[in-house]
């Protein structure tokens, strides 16, 4: 009976000393620093920009590769040009044949205005013409009733009164015509003018075009992973190049309901990576979910409640990000601490460096 004892002793003694050892190391318990802070879990992120073609056509280089840091603006990939650049060939010769039509056109107009003046001329010279014709014919009338003056020569003066009459309305005929010509002349003008412009626009077009088969980085990044090759056809819109901006990164991660709704914008966090747990990464909340993440579609207990969980960021200082550029990676895990009372100071474990 005594063995016995003994033997349960000795297995109570090690049930004791193993539940304190979990209790104490088990990758559960919290090795945080205490009240007034909560951490979550996440991934270093940053703003990925993706560097697309306009225009669908076939990749002639790419002109960085994967790593390389690039500056805002420069050249990173060229597209094939060789039918923009004979479109705007034809554009060009297009242009300079619709303003050969104007030049044309405003003689054409001259042309018209001198016609019509010269038919002003003729009605004014036909009008002067019938004028004097019916001054003519009461005198002939008046002297061949007095019998000076034969029926003959009286019929000739009222047949020239009458021949002068039909003149003058021929004259203004053409004086009208004439004038219709200028005006269909003025509008071949502003129809070579308007064939001008729509050119000019075509042409401006076919440039904004080519300049942009020459796709440069939007913002200062790395190269994250080049999708196309050169010599592959891509369609309109196709990424050909994926960036990233290394002065916009952060972390998400989630927090409770409980805690969620005391996190104010700005409030300080420390960044510890798992890649680096000596080294402490400051940041600041920079957003917080309006809405909750992960809702129960209709459980309203409070025990349920609990699990409501709302999205936070934490943004990372650009001052830093620039100081250790060749360093930030992204998709790393490592845990966030956020300090909700600002009172308390942060634990020395969690301070940041002043050489950083």
């Amino acid at each position: 009976m005594g063995s016995k004892w003994k033997i349960y002793a000795a297995v109570a003694a090690l049930l004791l000393l193993g539940t304190v050892l979990v209790v104490r190391w088990a990758p559960w318990q919290s090795k945080g620093p205490g009240p007034g802070f909560v951490s979550g879990n996440g991934r270093i992120e940053a703003t990925e920009i993706a560097v697309a073609t306009k225009l669908a056509g076939r990749v002639q280089d790419i002109l960085v590769a994967e790593g390389d840091f690039v500056k805002a603006g420069q050249p990173v990939a060229l597209m094939q040009i060789d039918g923009l650049q004979a479109q705007r060939e034809e554009a060009v010769a297009r242009l300079q044949q619709a303003q050969l039509a104007i030049s044309s056109a405003q003689v054409q107009v001259a042309q018209r205005e001198s016609d019509y003046q010269a038919a002003l001329a003729v009605v004014a010279q036909r009008e002067s013409d019938l004028d004097t014709a019916r001054r003519r014919l009461p005198r002939s009338e008046q002297l061949a009733r007095e019998g000076f003056f034969s029926s003959q020569l009286l019929d000739d003066d009222r047949a020239k009164v009458r021949s002068q009459q039909a003149a003058v309305v021929a004259a203004k005929a053409q004086a009208k015509a004439a004038q219709a010509g200028i005006g269909a002349s003025r509008t071949q003008v502003t129809s070579a003018e308007a064939n001008v412009r729509a050119l000019e626009a075509t042409l401006a077009r076919i440039d904004v075009e080519l300049a942009d088969s020459e796709l440069k980085a939007p913002r200062d990044g790395r190269v994250q992973f080049r999708v196309v090759q050169p010599g592959e056809v891509v369609g309109a819109g196709a990424r050909v190049l994926q960036l990233v901006d290394l002065t916009d990164v952060y972390m998400t991660f989630f927090l409770p309901e409980t805690v969620a709704g005391r996190v104010a914008l700005g409030s300080d966090v420390r960044i510890v990576l798992d890649a680096a747990p000596g080294f402490v990464i400051p940041a600041t909340v920079s957003f917080v979910a309006s809405t909750a993440q992960f809702t129960p579609k209709t459980v309203e207990t409070a025990s349920e409640r609990q699990k409501l969980m709302f999205r936070v960021r934490a943004q990372i200082d650009k001052a830093l990000l620039l100081r250790h550029q060749e360093q930030v990676k992204t998709g790393l895990p490592g845990v966030a601490w956020l300090r909700v009372d600002p009172a308390v100071e942060w634990p020395a474990n969690l301070a940041v460096k002043a050489d950083q």
